[in-house]
């Protein structure tokens, strides 16, 4: 594991996005396109979840997002964040929220 500095950390922004829309990538076996919610915002995500989540399962779910990523084109699709994931071996498991609270919230 490689060591990061705080002030790698602090470059980060870490925030709560619901899911608005959730769809297959045409071109991707495991991609799946998230358009999201950050406060006002909407973003599009590309996340590798496919093989873990259907689609329709995860719209009105809320989800930890990394907001300041640099956009990457995923498969001809721009990908504006990063969902956060718990992962071990085959088991993924996105992370969210406890309670209840706003898309758009810092998380810390």
């Amino acid at each position: 594991m490689e060591i990061a500095s705080y002030d790698d950390w602090r470059k980060l922004e870490f925030r709560v996005a619901e899911v608005m829309e959730a769809k297959e990538h045409p071109e991707a076996d495991k991609l799946l396109i998230l358009k999201v919610k950050i406060g006002t915002e909407e973003r599009t995500i590309v996340a590798g979840i496919k093989h873990h989540y259907n689609p329709k399962d995860l719209v009105g779910k809320k989800v930890i997002v990394v907001a300041n990523l640099q956009p990457r084109t995923l498969r001809g699709i721009t990908s504006e964040g990063m969902v956060l994931a718990a992962v071990d071996g085959d088991q993924v498991v996105l992370l969210q929220p406890e309670k209840d609270i706003p898309s758009g919230a810092k998380v810390q």
